[in-house]
């Protein structure tokens, strides 16, 4: 399992977008043989929207968000309110359901999304997060592979958590100047005294794409050398920007 978690950080630490984020889930679930999981981040107030990182069916994603269904997923409210690890569906928390938490579940299993283990995750920011590892059934297997694992499970889904609010929010604006994930990333290792060089090998890109978002930044900030932009980036990431 060493392997396992030290893959999944590696691929957290590289990762810059949602599509990066979500291979990296994805393949450290399937190490455990757990096929679909969804990462869902609460918006911190209203009428922000929420965060979803998932590999659950498309339709099925795009269908939750645009019914808003996190605000009356029985599971989600579960999260909000506790911190352990819990199982839900087919026999679990089904009881005393409202109609449409109901026809919540039902649509959800008709995309084979019947039951799962959720673990709540609620940093020192206040933010309120959860992620899910969801099944068709409740095999044996799976009852004990999380049950096991449970654990473990926690320590990857604080660790995505992190990580993705880390590289995905809007902390990316440097003095009011809004950059890409991969402009943001090249000027952090930038001003760690990274070369072009040295980013192209860290990130996994060519030393010209480093160089090409590093100037990319550069005219965003409207600065005439890298160095000034570093600079800029630096005194904004300290607070003396």
């Amino acid at each position: 399992m060493q392997f396992v978690f030290e893959t999944f950080l590696e691929q957290l630490s590289e990762s810059v977008d949602e599509t990066d984020f979500r291979n990296a889930m994805a393949r450290a679930a399937a190490a455990f043989d757990l096929v679909k999981f969804a990462y869902l981040c609460l918006p911190p107030q209203a009428p922000g929207k929420p965060r979803l990182i998932s590999n659950y069916p498309p339709r099925w994603t795009a269908h939750y968000l645009s019914n808003h269904y996190h605000a009356i997923d029985p599971v989600i409210a579960r999260a909000q309110g506790g911190q352990c690890p819990f199982l839900w569906g087919l026999h679990y928390s089904r009881t005393g359901l409202s109609d449409f938490e109901q026809k919540l579940f039902d649509e959800a299993a008709a995309f084979g999304i019947r039951c799962g283990l959720t673990i709540p995750i609620l940093d020192k920011r206040g933010n309120v997060a959860a992620m899910s590892f969801a099944a068709d059934g409740l095999s044996p297997a799976l009852l004990r592979v999380t049950e096991r694992y449970q654990e473990a499970f926690r320590f990857m889904a604080t660790c995505f958590h992190i990580c993705v609010r880390r590289k995905l929010s809007a902390d990316r604006v440097v003095n009011g100047v809004q950059l890409t994930p991969r402009e943001y990333e090249c000027l952090e290792w930038a001003a760690q005294g990274k070369s072009a060089r040295d980013i192209a090998s860290i990130v996994g890109i060519r030393r010209r794409t480093a160089s090409f978002h590093l100037e990319n930044a550069r005219k965003k900030l409207g600065l005439r050398t890298r160095v000034q932009a570093v600079a800029q980036f630096s005194a904004a990431r300290t607070g003396l920007g």
